[in-house]
């Protein structure tokens, strides 16, 4: 698995080197938006796949991350101030978010987490002084990496790839640290872990605020990849989306937000020949994958071989029975 992990990690990063310069600009900024929802996905699979939470909130954190960068930079700040700003906060109101999954599990936590993010798209939409309401924020600039311009769609798309793929590095070499390990006994049994030493509070605090920091990054690019923010992509149904496709992938699979936002991300646009029936056929296609693939799509190899595997048991078990009965009859 861990080879298969490596050679479709070398393909990914091939294909997103070479792709764009063959699209158009579209086709760039719908790359350069995958990109974003792979980083935001990349934490809320922190949080559910490998920490076992339940969170409905995630959008509400990438709306703080855009929200944060782009009322800094009309005030004159950097993006490159705003954007550790934005991470920080999530960090903040991620813990603070973390401590409802220290009472309730399950249903319960995830409508606590839907609560918070109802409560902070209220704040997006009323606070006028602050988000500017319904009209938003617009003419967002986008930020100059050592004196060079990404105001182009295919400049702003290779820095979006490069902090995507510093993001991944980083988790990986969390999820390969005693951290990860931590997180994954968290999820798989909770009392075993705490006997094993550990500390289930601040693990469980810690994969809602890390997760939020992957969110407020993406949201951070989100507002200048689109130079215009208003509440709207920040609601309960944009939450459910990212849930969706981290399910979809594969929760607990490194590279399950890649195939997840794929599928929640550029799926819908090639199904855009269907036209008025694309939604119908995008939600089909989902429920159906649900029931052929509980576990999501990067699944499939490890059903392969679990079903490979019982294959060679039953006939070592029938082989061995074969075996059992001629020394029997050799005896007799």
């Amino acid at each position: 698995m861990k080879k298969f992990t490596h050679i479709s990690i070398a393909l990914c990063a091939l294909l997103m080197l070479v792709t764009p310069q063959y699209l158009k600009n579209y086709g760039i900024y719908l790359l350069t938006y995958w990109l974003i929802f792979i980083i935001a996905t990349m934490g809320l699979n922190l949080t559910v796949g490998y920490a076992g939470q339940k969170s409905l909130g995630h959008a509400a954190f990438f709306g703080i991350g855009a929200y944060t960068v782009a009322i800094l930079m009309k005030a004159g700040i950097s993006f490159w101030l705003g954007l550790p700003a934005a991470a920080l906060i999530c960090f903040a109101l991620g813990i603070i978010l973390g401590f409802p999954a220290l009472r309730v599990q399950t249903i319960y936590l995830a409508f606590a987490t839907l609560g918070f993010n109802t409560a902070v798209w209220l704040v997006m939409r009323n606070e006028e002084w602050l988000t500017g309401g319904t009209f938003g924020i617009n003419n967002i600039a986008r930020p100059s990496l050592f004196g060079f311009s990404l105001e182009g769609n295919l400049a702003y798309y290779y820095f979006t790839l490069g902090v995507t793929l510093l993001m991944a590095m980083l988790l990986w070499g969390l999820l390969r640290s005693p951290w990860g390990k931590a997180f994954t006994a968290l999820r798989d049994n909770p009392i075993r872990a705490e006997s094993l030493g550990v500390d289930i509070q601040t693990y469980t605090l810690l994969s809602f605020a890390i997760g939020a920091v992957y969110a407020g990054v993406a949201g951070a690019l989100f507002a200048s990849l689109v130079q215009f923010i208003e509440p709207a992509p920040f609601t309960v149904g944009a939450s459910i989306m990212m849930y969706l496709m981290v399910v979809v992938g594969g929760p607990g699979y490194f590279l399950g937000p890649v195939v997840g936002a794929a599928v929640g991300v550029i799926l819908p646009e090639w199904l855009r020949f269907a036209q008025a029936w694309y939604l119908f056929v995008f939600g089909a296609a989902v429920v159906l994958l649900m029931i052929w693939l509980p576990d999501g799509l990067l699944s499939i190899p490890d059903r392969l071989k679990a079903k490979r595997q019982s294959k060679l048991d039953s006939a070592a078990r029938v082989a061995a029975g074969q075996t059992a009965a001629k020394n029997m009859g050799a005896k007799a």
